[in-house]
């Protein structure tokens, strides 16, 4: 079979997959491959930044053999820079990366010096745009320059000032950040316009040095993770010897999983200086004493980059879930208890699949997304957690230990998130039990101070889920406004409320802040002695409580609201309290006595908030079949049940307080 030579259009042909960012960089790389040290990238730019010229310089042998401008291919197949391997072995391959200019310039010129036979030759090399195939060589002549080559590319197309600080410096740092690190301790150098190429700050996103013995031999050990996936760089072992020489390179165990952890590892050992790795690989060497630590050497980098890899894909599969939540791709679930505990055993499930295997989720769209994780959270609902783990054996390739790891977060999850859910259940039912105890039986000797105040300021979610308890035990306005600006805001204020019911003590005092839409719903509860029915004097009292806060700027705001119930076991027999309820009926709530602007006024019996609770509870009671028999309280006495309160899983915590 005969050669045959490329013609100009051929060339373009076989080059039309590099760009100028890859371009550029090949010819960096001819610098290296010719054992430079040193590579400048210099260009000129106009006021607008249109750029003149472009040179690249570098220190190595120069180019001795003018051949390598006559590309010989065996077809003109086209070539696909992404196939060439980028080691720190030649990079180059059959002179095409001299020729790729024409995508960004109309001619480039070569100016090298090489040694000879009888010294140093100078040589120029020019070759135009539009016929690659040819070259015009100048005719070499002694010199007493060092050896080294420039190009100059001129007649500038397509790249500004602009590309070349933004796209073509970070495509620079992709494909040579590898390269300069292995080579640091040589002092190679890249430089754009007499600045060196910055790759630390650009693409490194964490490192750790750390030293490793292991018989008589020592191992210095740098680990890199870069921010991004270098250009045509596996993740690496690199293997060092004494004279910062690279003996050998291998890919780490990994690269290809779908998880962005881009990483490279630099050993430097004098275990190196005459063996190379290959070496210790073969199937005898294994049982040497070198193959033995190089075995071990090999384990032990491993179970370090596992143990790096843990926290970042922990981080990772927070943000997956995070962005999960943002393109809306989780079912709806409602802002209750039972539900939010389904919502987060879903989440905890997506976190550790993702750990697991990263590519499950990677080349998915947005809907397709949605359908796996609405499968999945199906397939948890059900029970069928065996056949989960089954199901995705057979979509993704997992190792018997990932998939054990899988099965047993599902088994942890689902037994943590049913306890916890049962329990709570349970405990709020035994709540609600004891506080009909307090306020129906009246061999309790409830009051409502020292029991029933003391009982809701524990278990306030029987108004609301999600509040925060500002204030309990009866304080002054103004103790509670101080608390109150705390909560919000952060602040310490000094405050003083002018106002001649200032002294009024309320109940309880809660305060819940939504920051989807920035509202801030506040709740006041007026609880009263169980043998006292409810009439105009006690909704008298909350409506004092109303003109105070009427007053006061700070519990004012147009984003907040104000909700205020008055409790009681019964209406006194004026029919007060019906009167005004049926007045305010055209508002459509129930309860509702009261209603002006932001500001609400419920009266309600104790009988009402035991059927609202019921009726909140009654499908997760049915569900989990709780023998109601069992949850009904033992105490003989009111101060039994509170001093046993906090034994209640159901309870909310304390008050806010100021710290000092």
């Amino acid at each position: 079979m005969k050669n045959i030579e490329i013609t100009s259009q051929g060339i373009r042909r076989a080059l039309k997959k590099y760009d100028y960012s890859r371009s550029i960089s090949e010819y960096i790389w001819n610098g290296f491959d010719a054992h430079a040290c040193e590579v400048s990238v210099d260009f000129e730019a106009n006021a607008i930044g249109n750029i003149s010229t472009i040179s690249i310089t570098d220190n190595g042998y120069g180019i001795r053999d003018i051949n390598k401008f006559k590309p010989i291919f065996e077809s003109e197949k086209e070539i696909d820079p992404s196939q060439i391997r980028v080691s720190s072995a030649t990079h180059g391959k059959n002179g095409v990366g001299r020729l790729t200019f024409f995508t960004f310039a109309e001619s480039a010129t070569w100016k090298t010096v090489y040694k000879g036979k009888d010294g140093f030759y100078e040589q120029t090399i020019q070759v135009h745009g539009n016929s690659l195939h040819n070259f015009s060589p100048s005719e070499p002549q002694l010199t007493d320059k060092s050896a080294g080559t420039t190009v100059i590319f001129s007649g500038i197309h397509t790249i500004t000032q602009h590309n070349f600080t933004d796209e073509i410096y970070k495509f620079i740092c992709k494909e040579f950040a590898w390269f300069l690190e292995l080579n640091r301790l040589r002092y190679f150098s890249l430089k754009i316009n007499g600045e060196p190429v910055n790759y630390t700050s650009a693409i490194v996103g964490e490192q750790e040095d750390y030293c490793l013995k292991l018989q008589e031999y020592q191992f210095d050990i740098k680990f890199i993770r870069w921010k991004e996936g270098l250009n045509r760089e596996y993740s690496r072992y690199y293997f060092i010897d004494s004279d910062n020489l690279e003996k050998c390179t291998r890919t780490t165990t990994l690269n290809n999983k779908g998880d962005k952890f881009f990483h490279s590892i630099y050993i430097k050992s004098n275990f190196f200086n005459s063996k190379s790795v290959p070496f210790f690989e073969g199937t005898i060497a294994r049982f040497t004493d070198d193959g033995k630590v190089y075995e071990e050497l090999i384990e032990s980098v491993d179970v370090f980059l596992r143990q790096k890899r843990r926290p970042f894909l922990r981080g990772a599969a927070e943000k997956i879930v995070e962005d999960f939540e943002k393109s809306h791709i989780f079912p709806t679930f409602r802002n209750n208890t039972w539900d939010q505990y389904r919502r987060q055993e879903l989440e905890d499930f997506i976190k550790e699949l993702y750990q697991v295997e990263p590519k499950i989720f990677g080349s998915l769209n947005v809907e397709q997304k949605k359908v796996i994780v609405h499968f999945i959270n199906l397939i948890i609902d059900s029970g069928e957690r065996g056949k989960l783990i089954d199901i995705l054996g057979e979509i993704v390739k997992l190792e018997s230990s990932e998939l054990q790891q899988l099965s047993e977060s599902l088994k942890v999850s689902k037994l943590s998130n049913i306890i916890k859910t049962i329990r709570l259940i349970e405990d709020r039912y035994t709540a609600i039990n004891e506080l009909k105890e307090l306020v129906f039986n009246k061999a309790m000797n409830a009051n409502e101070r020292d029991h029933i105040q003391k009982f809701i300021e524990k278990h306030y979610w029987i108004f609301g889920e999600q509040y925060h308890l500002i204030t309990a035990a009866e304080p002054k306005f103004e103790k509670a406004l101080r608390r109150y600006i705390f909560h919000l805001r952060g602040e310490k204020p000094l405050v003083a409320i002018n106002h001649s019911d200032k002294n009024k003590e309320m109940d309880i005092f809660m305060v819940r802040q939504l920051h989807k839409d920035d509202h801030i719903s506040n709740v006041v509860i007026e609880l009263k002695h169980p043998n006292l029915n409810l009439g105009g004097k006690e909704l008298e009292q909350v409506k004092k409580y109303m003109s105070v806060i009427l007053e006061q700027e700070e519990f004012n705001a147009s984003n907040m609201t104000w909700d205020f119930f008055l409790v009681g076991n019964d209406f006194s027999e004026t029919n007060y309290i019906e009167r005004e309820i049926k007045n305010a009926k055209h508002h459509g709530e129930r309860s509702l006595a009261y209603y002006v602007d932001n500001y609400k006024i419920y009266v309600k019996k104790w009988s009402e908030i035991f059927t609202e609770f019921e009726l909140r509870h009654r499908f997760l009671y049915d569900k989990l079949d709780l023998e109601r028999s069992k949850l009904i309280s033992s105490k003989n006495n009111a101060n039994q049940v509170i001093e046993n309160l906090d034994a209640n899983s159901a309870i909310q915590g304390c008050e806010v307080l100021i710290p000092d």
